[in-house]
């Protein structure tokens, strides 16, 4: 075989290893935009658990208190909503309790979407649906840091 006529192994290694360096940054890129994306989300989440959810509650705001009034639950029951609500949204923003925090969060959304089906015939019971997708993502996107708190409160015991 002439020069002309033989394949040129080095050409087609050269391009497969350029491909595969394209499609390594591509995905690294993704996985960049994922993560930025999904912390974003938490802080978003966190805000609004804070500012819009929490502090009306922790400030007996009217249209707070008088939710939990017809209800019967008082002051008492809104205080401790209002500080589960600001816990969990400030353990959305530390990185070893994020997924444990998303999941304390979803379950107090449970526990809201009861109540509004029983006490205030269903009016708002899509918020708290609503809110337990993206808190579902960050339970499961953050799976791994519940090691490293486990690992943390072993050490700690």
């Amino acid at each position: 075989m002439s020069e002309t006529t033989a394949p040129d192994t080095r050409a087609a290694a050269a391009s497969s290893v350029a491909g595969s360096r394209v499609i390594a940054e591509s995905s690294t890129a993704r996985g960049r935009r994922a993560r930025i994306a999904l912390r974003v989300l938490q802080v978003v989440l966190a805000l609004f658990y804070v500012f819009a959810s929490a502090l009306p509650k922790l400030i007996a705001h009217p249209s707070a208190a008088e939710g939990f009034d017809k209800m019967g639950w008082g002051s008492a029951g809104m205080y401790i909503i209002g500080a589960l609500e600001l816990a969990g949204g400030i353990a959305l923003l530390v990185p070893v309790l994020q997924s444990v925090a998303a999941v304390a969060l979803s379950g107090l959304m449970v526990g809201a979407f009861v109540v509004q089906l029983t006490y205030f015939d269903g009016e708002n019971a899509a918020t708290p649906l609503i809110l337990i997708v993206p808190l579902a993502l960050i339970a499961w996107a953050r799976r791994r840091h519940n090691a490293d708190l486990v690992r943390l409160l072993r050490r700690r015991a």
